[in-house]
């Protein structure tokens, strides 16, 4: 089977534990985790092989992240090693009507100085099938952004499929150009592409009528987002499928979470999962994304069924603490097929 090849920036995720505030922890939890990396460990884990390709500084810290990536079976070996430092970030969980909290420590990290002709792409895309960016990436710094249009140029001339979670992030894009000016050529050059209605509003200035992300008390309609699937559809026509995640807000750790999929100008919608008891809602888009490439992937001629598998493996996600969504194809088809009693399996 073809590669899976992604690329970004994984960073050493510091969080503290039991729900406690920065100001009161005395300790914090070591894992690694981001968009690109996510979402290759998923795959890995459905038995699909992965790249995952990065720029990490020679110490220890950047080993022991590639060792952990190796543990889950990704492919490490176009990582490159140079630059100063790993990105950091800061996990504070909320509780109830307390939101979680991310401080970001990432300024000047090795995949941030990466620039243009660092990386052989043709050499990267031997053997691949598939090829998926972030928003996140080109929001770390100009070097970046050039180097991921790179890859996508040399990923359409070689007939790789594209992919793109939009993931805008505000308090990112700090190197002088904004999302809007930047992701444009970016995105443009994508089959597949995956955000929610803030990313579409913030990059695009596209968004659904009469539609309050604070005030969904839980209920989220997928109709009134199919303008949305049709305005991206219509400013990128490269893309065959265009997704929207629907996460419905009762409190911290209550959300409603559902998607849809424009595609042959049908609007496929998924199973509403409600998630009562979150244990770890992070990486929840990226572990939906993750379940998404592998049902296109696997189930290429059924958009219902590849969307539900994202879903269901998302919803799943969300029952697992840290970045990756550490489940098996046999469990998320459980779920498909309606079995989420959690009973014991023996």
């Amino acid at each position: 089977m073809k590669k899976v090849v992604t690329f970004g920036e994984i960073m050493l995720r510091l969080a503290t534990p039991d729900y406690q505030r920065f100001i009161q922890s005395t300790n914090l939890n070591a894992t690694f985790g981001g968009g690109e990396a996510n979402v290759a460990v998923s795959l890995s884990n459905y038995g699909i092989p992965t790249d995952f390709v990065t720029r990490l500084p020679e110490n220890d810290i950047a080993n022991w992240c590639i060792s952990d990536l190796r543990k889950y079976n990704v492919g490490t070996s176009n990582i490159l090693r140079g630059g100063d430092r790993v990105g950091i970030y800061f996990l504070e969980t909320g509780a109830i009507a307390r939101a979680s909290k991310v401080v970001y420590d990432r300024a000047n990290s090795a995949l941030a100085d990466i620039q243009p002709g660092m990386v052989d792409w043709k050499e990267v895309f031997k053997d691949a099938q598939w090829f998926h960016w972030t928003g996140i990436t080109p929001a770390l710094s100009k070097g970046a952004a050039d180097t991921c249009l790179e890859a996508i140029k040399v990923a359409t001339q070689l007939g790789i499929t594209v992919s793109t979670d939009l993931n805008y992030r505000k308090n990112l894009w700090k190197y002088g150009r904004k999302a809007y000016e930047v992701m444009p050529l970016l995105v443009a050059g994508c089959d597949v592409i995956l955000g929610n209605e803030e990313d579409a509003e913030k990059m695009f200035d596209i968004k659904p009528i009469k539609f309050d992300a604070t005030n969904t008390a839980g209920e989220v309609n997928p109709s009134e987002f199919e303008s949305v699937c049709t305005q991206l559809h219509q400013k990128f026509p490269r893309a065959q499928k265009v997704i929207i995640t629907l996460r419905g807000s009762i409190n911290a750790n209550h959300n409603t979470w559902s998607g849809c999929m424009y595609a042959n100008h049908t609007l496929y919608r998924s199973k509403r999962y409600d998630l009562t008891h979150i244990v770890d809602r992070v990486g929840g888009g990226d572990s939906f994304m993750g379940g998404l490439i592998y049902g296109l992937i696997t189930y290429p001629q059924d958009n219902q069924r590849a969307l539900d598998f994202a879903i269901a493996a998302s919803a799943l996600k969300h029952t697992v603490y840290g970045d990756f969504n550490l489940v098996t194809v046999p469990e998320v088809e459980q779920l498909m097929g309606g079995d989420g009693s959690g009973r014991v399996s023996r």
